[in-house]
């Protein structure tokens, strides 16, 4: 969406942008000096209306659409399924593809994964072949829909579930050895009832289940600007993102009870701080700066997430690049470093690591209407 792909990580092999294979080589290298462990394409609401059919084959004859949900834009399909494990190859990271639930067939699922995983002479194996693939690719994770409960298909929590049974019944492994990690949509928020729902039903059939949540200031239509705010906006911000520990610690409860052996993880694939957009860009493109307040953000949500540890097992801020709290912006040939980003490096040595406990022994709190937060500042 927006400029995260186009212009942001893909500029096309003869673009004068200095790039490997149509992708920006100084994005990729800071990505990958960021320690990248995963990166979720192709969305998001895009998802649910991707087909991913056009966008493979030769790019100029790929079928062109209108991206209805992010800026009613033009997508033209030259990022496809090829050019997002090209990225996944040069960013040396897991593959997780969020499959088309909404809009889209169990068959159309089946076979894009086909597609993707399979060794052999099949239909799709044959024409990922045909379009210069040999190999099939690693395709570690695998998410079937996404925010199903809106604008993946405003689905109650219960029909969710029986359609998630569905779908993944067909998300085959066709590489032995190699389980494809599947992810069901999970509640938005403080939806508990969803979680609820979906997990009396998932348990041996998903690895994994979704929590989105957005450190809103005030509210969808008055969010507040990324740059200019006071100390009351600084508080109110860091309070609202504080929320995430109440959110996956009751959530988390929910699964305990109807997933003791926790076989479903809690997946946060998308968080993080959503502003107005800036004065001037496309609304549907949700281009926000940067500041320390998106950095005390960032490391107060990571701090919740390695917490909770035994159950969070991925978490993915939103975006990448030019969109939301990035951790790149780019403009033409220009790149620069957000804070975000900077708060990932220094916390890439917590990957893969032993968690040592710690408490915050300040009792002061920083206070909005609906919620509370230990003071960050003095």
């Amino acid at each position: 969406m927006g400029r995260c792909i186009y212009d942001g990580i893909f500029v096309g092999k003869d673009s004068k942008i200095p790039n490997v294979n149509g992708m920006r080589t100084d994005v990729v290298t800071a990505l990958k000096d960021m320690g990248i462990p995963v990166l979720r394409w192709p969305g998001g609401c895009f998802a649910d209306e991707y087909h991913w059919t056009d966008g493979i084959g030769e790019q100029k004859d790929r079928k062109k659409m209108i991206n209805t949900h992010w800026g009613g834009v033009v997508e033209d399909n030259s990022f496809g399924t090829h050019e997002y494990f090209e990225l996944i190859r040069q960013l040396g990271c897991d593959a997780y593809v969020n499959g088309n639930v909404g809009s889209g067939s169990v068959r159309e699922m089946n076979e894009w994964v086909e597609y993707m995983t399979f060794d052999g002479v099949s239909p799709m194996a044959d024409l990922r072949k045909k379009n210069g693939a040999d190999k099939p690719w690693k395709l570690r994770y695998f998410g079937v829909g996404n925010e199903s409960w809106g604008c993946g298909g405003h689905m109650n929590g219960d029909y969710y579930a029986d359609e998630f049974r569905r779908y993944n019944t067909y998300v085959r492994d066709y590489t032995a050895g190699e389980h494809i990690y599947r992810v069901a949509c999970g509640p938005n928020a403080f939806d508990f009832k969803w979680t609820e729902q979906v997990m009396r039903k998932v348990p041996g059939q998903a690895d994994g289940l979704s929590l989105h949540y957005y450190t809103v200031p005030y509210n969808w239509d008055h969010k507040g600007s990324a740059t200019a705010f006071n100390l009351k906006d600084y508080d109110r911000t860091v309070a609202k993102a504080y929320r995430m520990e109440e959110l996956v610690r009751r959530h988390t409860e929910i699964m305990n009870a109807l997933d003791p052996q926790k076989r479903v993880d809690l997946i946060v694939d998308e968080w993080g701080t959503w502003f107005d957009v800036e004065p001037g860009t496309n609304p549907g493109f949700l281009y926000q700066l940067n500041t320390m307040r998106d950095a005390m953000v960032a490391a107060l949500t990571l701090n919740i997430f390695n917490k909770h540890a035994d159950r969070v097992q991925m978490a993915n801020i939103a975006q990448t690049v030019n969109v939301l709290q990035a951790v790149i912006l780019t403009e033409g040939d220009k790149m620069v470093l957000t804070p975000t980003y900077h708060v990932f490096k220094m916390y890439k040595d917590h990957q893969q690591n032993t968690l040592i406990g710690s408490y915050l022994t300040n009792s002061n709190t920083v206070e909005c209407e609906e919620c509370s937060a230990p003071q960050m500042i003095e």
